[in-house]
């Protein structure tokens, strides 16, 4: 078979670092708590708050989750954020034209809106939007200092949308000032600056940046380039109010305007138009954190906002299609260390959504929620179940479950597995909206995965394979006239091959390989958008004179459809980036990169536009 050889482009990259491997104990000491609160200096490429609501570990869940830290996000560079993510195990994406342009994100073959996505502990959903879900093509890397990915179902802890996986995003609170400046192909020009003043117990962080893009067009090979425009600014802060309690907030906001083309009169087939598209994201939370030696409680109140216009210069100023989505929470959380190893996580929360557009008046919807996972913890094992029950004002109760475990074998090696159920509430566009249901039930998912694993993807040397399974039922789909109804069913089952390695203090490698099956088990046919095969191949070395840092990507991706009914084949392709940064001096870095450097003829969706071979270069400034 053809893909053998990306298996064995995977393997290849770690046959020398496995024979020179001195074994080693990357395990963080010893830990008397399941998942007790570590310090803000806990090293914190290997610190999740996924796998329980509470920073932890990496090694004490059963789950699959994958960390990204700001060094990797700026040693990749550039504002498209799916190059990062793209590195995991199990990620594929999907853009319809230039930088800015609808994204998603599919995790083990789970459609983007059953991914719930997180930025500084709020919820970003689109309560406006058809399916719900946030648009990954509005949030670029500027001013993030940490990525987690949690692959599988875990409602338990996150409640609804968190079928596929949980993404959860933080800003960055490193301390000193930073700025940094890029411009390159296609008029694209990034620029940021942040910094914290403040250390210990209190502490004020500011991100802002701006990008423009003069874009390509959103049609493939049109003549009429799709422009792209952000600013964004987010500040998090921690105030110690003495004893063991703070106060804590945060709050992000972005403003977008990105072209796109669209089906015009007479002909209505996708074609250049000057239509474009505004969208306004406004997010923060403010809460009370209480620290103490066997309890510990957060609790605060979340709101996020979603404002999108859509406008047609054709047929004048005044937008054609506006909507407003809006979602308030108040929760509680917290974790008790009850003896000998034994620790419960418990949370109770209430959300109140509403929406509407030009043509929907405003409609409400209430989902109260509350949780419990208890952990036990000893030298070599750790074990976790839960339950979860929500009630939604619409569709009644809901109990979820999971569990998990990990087994350490010693020289940092772990075995782990999960079992988890997921579920997704049914939208108000789909309870009150154009086709509307109001008898539509959530969807569901149960996942299984199991796998063996050395360190984590920040450690010297990791190694990891995963098996994995997730059905999902009652999935909602829309058919023209008769609207949405639960009838859809859904399986992706696969692989997942991940290692890294320092093979020497100047030469880094990564690697990342996935088989994911993703089909509706109804029809029998492939979901849309989801290739079989990928991998993501990386090589870091830094030269001894004067430390010039030199790296290549390579992303490979199978055939896929880009139709339910697998009719309209889109094909594999492969893509290549060259990086290079040099360091003058302490305070001052040159950097740049070539992105897709055979020029390949791609699409990740059929009809739409993707970039040719793209030069960039910038400078970075620390303080």
């Amino acid at each position: 078979m053809k893909y053998l050889f990306y298996i064995g482009s995977f393997l290849s990259c770690f046959a020398p670092a496995v024979a020179q491997e001195q074994v080693e104990d990357d395990g963080l000491g010893e830990i008397v708590g399941v998942f007790q609160r570590l310090p803000d200096t806990a090293a914190d490429d290997s610190i999740t708050v996924l796998a329980t609501g509470q920073r932890g570990p990496i090694d004490r869940t059963g789950q699959s989750i994958s960390i990204v830290t700001a060094d990797e996000l700026a040693q990749v560079q550039g504002p498209d954020i799916t190059r990062v993510l793209e590195r995991l195990p199990g990620v594929t994406s999907a853009r319809s034209g230039p930088l800015g342009s609808q994204t998603s994100l599919f995790v083990r073959g789970a459609n983007s809106e059953q991914l719930l996505v997180l930025i500084d502990g709020v919820r970003m959903a689109d309560q406006a939007a058809p399916s719900g879900g946030f648009d990954l093509g509005t949030l670029l890397p500027a001013g993030i200092g940490k990525i987690e990915l949690l692959r599988g179902s875990n409602s338990v802890v996150w409640g609804s949308d968190a079928m596929g996986g949980v993404l959860a995003v933080e800003s960055d609170t490193r301390a000193g000032p930073r700025v940094n400046l890029e411009y390159g192909a296609h008029g694209t020009l990034v620029a940021s600056a942040g910094g914290r003043v403040g250390d210990g117990g209190s502490w004020l962080a500011l991100n802002g940046g701006y990008t423009r893009s003069d874009g390509i067009s959103a049609k493939a090979l049109g003549s009429e380039a799709d422009p792209f425009r952000q600013w964004q600014g987010s500040a998090s802060g921690r105030l110690a109010l003495g004893g063991d309690l703070a106060l804590v907030a945060s709050t992000r906001y972005a403003d977008s305007t990105i072209d796109f083309d669209g089906y015009p009169a007479p002909a209505y087939v996708f074609a250049d138009t000057p239509e474009y598209q505004t969208t306004r994201q406004a997010s923060g939370r403010a809460g009370l954190d209480y620290a103490g030696s066997t309890l510990r409680l957060a609790g605060g109140i979340a709101v996020s906002d979603t404002r999108r216009a859509y406008f047609d210069p054709t047929y004048g100023a005044a937008p054609n299609f506006t909507t407003a989505g809006r979602s308030l929470r108040a929760d509680l959380t917290g974790q008790a260390d009850l003896s000998d190893g034994l620790a419960l996580d418990f949370g109770a929360d209430s959300e109140w959504t509403r929406y509407s557009t030009t043509f929907d008046a405003q409609q409400n919807a209430r989902l109260t929620s509350g949780h419990a996972l208890l952990s036990w913890n000893r030298d070599a094992l750790s074990l976790s179940g839960g339950v979860r029950l929500d009630d939604h004002d619409r569709f009644g109760s809901h109990w979820t479950f999971g569990a998990n475990g990990a087994v350490r074998l010693g020289g940092g090696w772990r075995l782990r597995a999960a079992w988890g159920q997921g579920f997704k509430a049914p939208t108000l566009s789909q309870l009150y909206g154009y086709g509307a249901n109001p008898l539509l039930r959530p969807e569901e998912s149960e996942s299984i995965d199991a796998g063996i694993e050395r360190g984590d993807r920040n450690a010297p040397l990791h190694l990891a394979l995963t098996l994995f399974r997730r059905d999902s039922r009652d999935l909602i789909g829309y058919t023209f006239p008769n609207g949405y109804f639960n009838t859809a069913r859904a399986r992706a089952e696969g692989i997942e091959l991940e290692g890294g390695a320092h093979v020497s203090d100047r030469f880094t490698v990564r690697a990342a390989y996935s088989y994911v099956e993703a089909t509706n088990r109804v029809t029998g046919t492939d979901l849309a958008r989801r290739p079989r095969h990928a991998v993501s191949l990386s090589a870091d070395w830094r030269a001894p004179l004067a430390n010039l840092a030199l790296g290549i990507d390579l992303r490979m991706v199978s055939d896929s459809f880009d139709d339910p009914a697998n009719f309209q084949r889109i094909d594999g392709h492969a893509l290549m980036a060259l990086r290079a940064s040099l360091p003058l001096g302490d305070h001052f870095e040159l950097y740049g990169r070539v992105e897709n450097v055979t020029d390949a003829r791609y699409e990740t969706a059929a009809g739409y536009g993707t970039y040719g071979r793209s030069a960039y270069a910038g400078v970075r400034l620390t303080w």
